[in-house]
């Protein structure tokens, strides 16, 4: 059975987060609030909070305790194999098999949440990235604002960003295409 947090200490992290930089205050109600969301959901492993220009909450899942595990993965399905004596269809352009295979080849970045896409991190700056741009893992991306939170969407590994398919102060959907990056680059 998970250990419960005192008043005493929950007032005390109380206090210690609101001298976190970023941070315009945090009372005694919302750490109390998060301490009991973290014990009756044994799925949220951790709850993270940080300050950028605003206030964030990071939660993240864990295969933890009460036989609660992580969906399992979707399987992908494997493209189909073209007969090698086959004619290109009727109208199709020269250049556009090798189009789709250069498109194939490239890795995606897609948001993990709904919420609104911001390219920069604030109105006015130079976007976190643009295409031409190479990136790393754990780089930052760009910002999904989802219930007046400010994400940072980091990429999960390195490459050049060759499209942003998304634009600046948009709404964007669970596993829509942000950024298609060209891992080889």
């Amino acid at each position: 059975m998970p250990s419960r947090m005192k008043a005493d200490e929950m007032k005390e992290l109380a206090l210690l987060l609101q001298k976190v930089p970023g941070f315009k205050g945090i009372d005694f109600k919302e750490v109390k609030r998060l301490t009991e969301l973290l014990r009756e959901s044994p799925e949220i492993g951790s709850i993270e909070l940080k300050g950028l220009f605003g206030t964030g909450v990071v939660i993240t899942r864990t295969g933890g305790p009460f036989g609660y595990a992580p969906p399992p993965p979707v399987p992908m399905p494997l493209p189909q194999p073209v007969p090698l004596a086959a004619a290109p269809p009727a109208g199709a352009h020269p250049g556009a098999e090798a189009a789709s295979a250069a498109v194939a080849a490239l890795k995606e970045i897609k948001s993990p949440m709904v919420g609104t896409y911001y390219k920069s991190p604030e109105p006015g700056a130079d976007p976190y990235i643009k295409v031409g741009s190479r990136v790393s893992p754990g780089q930052t991306v760009c910002i999904i604002e989802a219930m007046k939170i400010m994400n940072e969407i980091e990429a999960e590994f390195g490459g050049v960003i060759r499209e942003v398919l998304a634009d600046d102060a948009q709404p964007v959907e669970f596993g829509q295409v942000l950024f298609r990056v060209d891992p080889h680059g």
